[in-house]
C-alpha cells in the first residue's frame, strides 16, 4: 500500500520537528518527537515522545507540540 500525502508509511506521517526536542504542553515535559502515528485502534495520529536521554515514551496531541530545539550540527539527525 503506498502512504498517502503526508505519510512515512506504517502510518506514521511526516512532521518537520521529527528527530527534535520539543515540549509537551500538557504535561510540561521535554522529549525527543520520534513519530506521527496512530496509538493502538486509535486512527487519529498521536505524538511518540521520548525523553532525552532515555526512558519510558509517552503520548500526546500533535497540537500539543511546541517549542523545538533549533537545528545546530549536533541535533539529531532526522530519520
Amino acid at each position: 500500500m503506498k502512504p498517502r500525502a503526508g505519510e512515512r508509511g506504517m502510518l506514521h506521517h511526516e512532521h518537520p520537528w521529527l528527530g527534535r526536542r520539543v515540549e509537551d504542553t500538557r504535561t510540561q515535559r521535554v522529549g525527543v518527537l520520534r513519530a506521527i502515528a496512530p496509538d493502538g485502534d486509535e486512527p487519529a495520529p498521536v505524538a511518540w515522545l521520548l525523553p532525552p536521554h532515555g526512558g519510558v515514551e509517552w503520548t500526546t496531541a500533535p497540537d500539543a507540540l511546541a517549542r523545538p530545539e533549533p537545528i545546530t550540527p549536533d541535533s539529531l539527525p532526522r530519520t
